[in-house]
This record gives C-alpha cells, sequence and structure tokens, in this order.
C-alpha cells in the first residue's frame, strides 16, 4: 500500500468483515498490475514501447484509492475523491509518452477489466454498489486525466527561475548567520567549523546559481537539469528529517524501506526540504510523517501532516507558479510545490496531492527507480551511461 500512514485508520473503521474484505482487495494489487500491463502492451498502441515504470504511472495509487473507496466507513467515495491521482496521471502521460486521448481512455478501460476479472478469480464479489464505484472511479479518472492531458503546463523558464531563487534563501541563511557568529566567536574550533559551514553552502549556492543560468536558455517543455548518481533515498530522506528534528525534536517521522536508485540527489534534497517546510506550516502543529517505498520499479516517497485539508479549488491550483491564497494566514503554495512538481516530472515522474478532512494531507513523490532511462544522457555520468 502506498498511501500514507494516515489512512490506516480510516481502513480500520467498520466490521471485522469488511475489513477483511478490504485486505483481500488490497492483496490483488500486484495481480491486478501485472495482468493490465499485459493488456495495455498487447492493445494500447504505443504502449508496447514503454519501460515498466513509465507504463506503470500512478496506477498503484489509484488502485489503492479505489480499494479504499470499496471500503465501508471510508471517507472516500471513489477513486478520485479528494486526490488528484488521475489528473497527474494524464499529465505524466501527455509529457513521458507519444499517446494520444485515445490511448489514455483505454488504459482507465482495461484498469476497470482487470480489477473485475482479479476480483473474479480471486472470489471475491463485486456488488451493484461496488460496480457503481468502479464505474465512477474510471469514468471520474478518464475526465481529469483527459483534461489534464490536453492543458500541459508552460513557462517552464519561469518555474525553474523562481524555484531555484526561492531556495537560495536557505544557504544565503546559513552563510549570513556563520560569518554574523564568526565575528563574535574567538575559540579556533568553532571558528574553523563555521568557516566550513560557510564553503560548504556556498559551493551549493554556486551550483544554484550555475543551474538557474542554465535554466534561462531552455525553451518551454524542456526539464530542470538533473545531475544522476546511485543512492539510498531512505538515508536522504532521514538526513533530511533530521534538519528539521533539530530545530523541533520528534516532530518528523520517517519510515519505510531503504530503496537504492538512480536521481539527482541535489535536487530529491531541496524537493524533500519544501515538502517537508510545507507540511510544518500547514499541519497545525501535528507530526509530519514520510513513508518511503517501491512498488514496480517505481519510488514512492509520501509526506503527511495531519493540519486542515486543502480546499478542493485550492487543491486545483497549488502547482501554479506564484499562486498565494490570500485567505490563509500562511505564507504560500507560491513557489516550493511548483519546484517539486518539476523536480518529479524532470525525473520522469509526479506528485500527486491527496487531502481530505477525516486522512489529513498527502504529498506523493513518484518516480523511477532508475531514472537514467528517462532523462538526456548529457545528465547520466559517463562511466554508467
Amino acid at each position: 500500500m502506498n498511501i500514507a500512514t494516515d489512512h490506516q485508520a480510516g481502513r480500520q473503521a467498520g466490521t471485522r468483515q469488511p475489513l477483511r474484505r478490504a485486505q483481500r482487495l488490497f492483496a490483488m494489487r500486484d495481480a491486478v498490475l501485472d495482468d493490465w500491463e499485459q493488456r495495455v502492451r498487447a492493445s494500447v498502441r504505443g504502449a508496447d514501447q514503454l519501460l515498466t515504470p513509465i507504463l506503470t504511472n500512478t496506477l498503484p495509487a489509484f488502485f489503492d484509492n479505489l480499494v479504499e473507496a470499496l471500503t465501508p466507513g471510508h471517507p472516500r467515495d471513489n477513486a478520485t475523491s479528494n486526490s488528484n491521482v488521475p489528473a497527474v496521471h494524464g499529465n505524466e502521460r501527455a509529457r513521458m509518452t507519444n499517446y494520444g486521448p485515445e490511448q489514455v481512455i483505454q488504459e482507465y478501460q482495461i484498469f476497470r477489466d482487470c480489477f473485475a476479472a482479479t476480483a473474479h478469480e480471486t472470489g471475491i464479489t463485486l456488488r451493484a454498489k461496488d460496480r457503481q464505484v468502479l464505474n465512477a472511479s474510471i469514468d471520474l479518472g478518464i475526465r481529469e486525466s483527459i483534461r489534464e492531458f490536453t492543458s500541459m503546463h508552460e513557462g517552464f523558464r519561469r518555474r525553474v527561475a523562481a524555484g531555484l531563487s526561492h531556495d537560495m534563501r536557505n544557504p544565503l541563511a546559513v552563510i549570513s548567520t556563520s560569518a554574523q557568529l564568526l565575528l563574535r566567536l574567538k575559540d579556533p574550533e568553532r571558528v574553523v567549523s563555521l568557516a566550513h559551514k560557510i564553503a560548504e553552502h556556498s559551493k551549493r549556492l554556486d551550483s544554484m546559481i550555475e543551474e538557474l543560468l542554465d535554466s534561462l536558455s531552455y525553451h518551454k517543455g524542456q526539464r530542470l537539469p538533473l545531475s544522476l548518481s546511485q543512492f539510498d533515498v531512505l538515508r536522504l530522506v532521514h538526513a533530511v528529517a533530521g534538519q528539521v528534528n533539530l530545530q523541533r525534536p520528534g516532530k518528523c517521522l520517517v519510515s519505510g524501506q531503504a530503496v537504492i536508485g538512480w536521481w539527482c540527489e541535489n535536487s530529491l534534497r531541496r524537493a524533500l526540504e519544501n515538502l517537508l517546510g510545507n507540511a510544518i506550516k500547514y499541519g497545525d502543529d501535528s507530526p509530519v510523517s514520510v513513508l518511503v517505498e517501491a512498488v514496480h520499479e517505481r519510488l514512492m516517497i509520501t509526506v503527511h501532516n495531519g493540519g486542515h485539508a486543502i480546499a478542493p479549488e485550492q487543491a486545483e491550483r497549488i502547482f501554479d507558479y506564484l499562486r498565494r491564497e490570500n485567505d490563509n494566514p500562511a505564507p504560500g503554495w507560491g513557489i516550493g510545490l511548483p519546484f517539486v512538481q518539476n523536480v518529479a516530472e524532470s525525473h520522469g515522474g509526479s506528485i500527486a496531492v491527496d487531502s481530505a478532512p477525516e486522512t489529513g494531507t498527502s504529498f506523493i513523490f513518484d518516480v523511477p527507480v532508475d531514472c537514467r532511462p528517462f532523462v538526456p544522457p548529457s545528465d547520466i555520468p559517463k562511466s554508467d551511461s
């Protein structure tokens, strides 16, 4: 299951029998996805050319949402309720494939058939109400995917420049604070430590300025420049969460599995810093949880907070650059989240949001475990290309 641990309480509502049924439905995920992939490759034009992580896309999250909607007592009405997963699916299909709208629709129709067929083979009876939820989920999923598919994001250079300018404030703050402390300290060891910190963050700032200058020469639709390397993303998550916990002890809780893959470490670090920063800013002092897992060659990092839910009309806009909600006391949704989206898309993946009053807010960062096939060759180290 890839939805954050906050949903577990919703799944546990009701009698034991619905819970057992929900567990059986969740256990179908791999079988449904395997059957779906086989059928799509055989019948959807262009699908046979796609690697598994790109083909799988956001389907695991859509499956989980559907099973929750089929679970009595859960607040989700259908697989699209309180979630933009289908829209993210359409966006990624437009960016990463040669599909037309027909192929996107066909994929959802095949998913419905695979889900029903696997349930039948498993001995799970889909009642009339279940089929209504399934059909509504597919129909709404198609509508939202196609809408996003036909309205690709624009203004790439402005987005990259705004994101980098925003994140430059972090190393600048460290450099400024360290320099001020140096003026007051007489302890040689402390002076050396602060000097190293200034040098480290100066180098990071220089790298950001380089990315900013490069981005200004890009054409619309090109991706964020990446520098791929192989590492364990769970260690990176622990490191970023550790920075949060230094100032707010116990605020950020990390769980999940070690996942070793190929990504741009600097970009992922900045994306995580933004996600955790927003979770703290809008979390109403609740703990922030981060779940790391790998599903069908996709890395999924889910950042959850228990604050007020994002209003549906706001959820449609939070990934727009320079968008600020005037009725929110916290400054925001202006720069950080669009940059996170850019990082995910540049890695061949997506970022989705799932928010409801009963379950809180989760951001799902979803990219291939090995991003090398989905980025320009110049981003891959020569010895590993």
